[in-house]
């Protein structure tokens, strides 16, 4: 199977916050930013896998700044690593100045993916190979974060969690 690389997979979605999306505060709905992080996550990770890709957990979420009324946002999304038929894939949200157009991180999160066929079962995804510093940081955290998934779903003895404990040791 090919090897791919991150950059393969990166969706770029830029568009407004609008009224009828935004909170008593004036500032975009969680929701409403969690649907356009998968969207946007959904298309990276079928780009790499080149099969129709479900949602398969939202591993990590993080709301670090609100993002106000008539902002424009820009989401970011790349696939980090692959398994056998999923994939984690890294979402970074910008906002915009509106005088001077620098770009603000704004938000971050972590969905899983799984490719599978017309019928719905899962089918093997090609190996990815990270080529930038934050890609291969991004990329060995991966593992750590699904053995620690897995472990904590009762799917993985704590001991066989090699890359786990690699931090504690």
């Amino acid at each position: 199977m090919q090897v791919k690389h991150p950059i393969d997979s990166v969706c770029i979605m830029t568009d407004i916050v609008l009224p009828g999306e935004t909170n008593p505060l004036n500032n975009l709905f969680g929701g409403e930013l969690l649907a356009r992080m998968d969207r946007a996550a959904s298309i990276a990770a079928r780009r790499h896998a080149g099969h129709i890709v479900v949602t398969a957990s939202v591993n990590h979420v993080a709301f670090n700044r609100s993002i106000p009324l008539g902002s424009v946002v820009t989401i970011e999304a790349k696939v980090s690593r692959t398994f056998t038929s999923s994939m984690e894939t890294f979402i970074d949200v910008w906002i915009e100045d509106r005088e001077s157009g620098e770009k603000t991180k704004a938000n971050e999160a972590i969905y899983t993916f799984v490719a599978v066929d017309e019928a719905g079962k899962p089918v093997q995804v090609r190996p990815i190979e990270p080529q930038t510093e934050i890609e291969k940081s991004r990329y060995d955290a991966a593992l750590r974060r699904k053995q620690l998934s897995l472990v904590l779903a009762g799917k993985m003895n704590p001991h066989d969690a090699t890359e786990l404990k690699a931090l504690f040791m």
